[in-house]
């Protein structure tokens, strides 16, 4: 009977942390390890899965605009760049999460793709308990060019959904 008790007690909880290049992903991440990783409670286990998304690389007929073959180093000059990308977000993101004092589980992810479809999939797949993103703050009419990922996940995750904003003065 106390073993249930105990087992019940202990609580294992999923957090996604969706990062990129961006000031305002490595502040939600922040924000996240100081709000709702601090607090972390003896006998939880949270695992912090920091996503991100590589853009897909673009799709490019055999030949160029003059008619020459294209090369194969071009294409992997761009995929070692978005390689580069992401070793250089997941460094800084673990720059951020490391001067935290919380004993968290922490997993790295990266998908390919359009990012909010890729991180709806993923947050489905990995059976998370929350997400947490950073806000761009687009205006009106850049959001409606662009479209807003944080805008199309709140749409379609089903689990709950923070979006951080970035105060100005940061």
């Amino acid at each position: 009977m106390v073993m249930e008790k105990e087992k019940m007690m202990e609580e294992e909880r999923g957090i996604v942390v969706a990062v990129d290049e961006s000031e305002e992903s490595m502040y939600a991440l922040s924000w996240c390890l100081r709000n709702l990783l601090s607090q972390n409670t003896k006998g939880s286990t949270t695992t912090l899965v920091l996503l991100y998304v590589k853009p897909p690389l673009p799709v490019y007929s055999s030949l160029d605009a003059t008619g020459y073959l294209f090369a194969g180093d071009v294409l992997a000059s761009m995929e070692k760049y978005t390689n580069n990308l992401v070793n250089s977000v997941m460094k800084r993101a673990e720059a951020v999460y490391r001067d935290f004092n919380t004993n968290i589980k922490v997993e790295k992810k990266v998908g390919s793709g359009d990012a909010k479809d890729v991180i709806c999939i993923a947050v489905e797949r990995l059976g998370v308990d929350m997400l947490v993103m950073g806000s761009h703050d687009y205006g009106f009419f850049k959001r409606a060019l662009l479209g807003s990922v944080s805008d199309h996940c709140a749409k379609h995750v089903k689990c709950p959904l923070v979006v951080v904003k970035r105060p100005k003065y940061v």
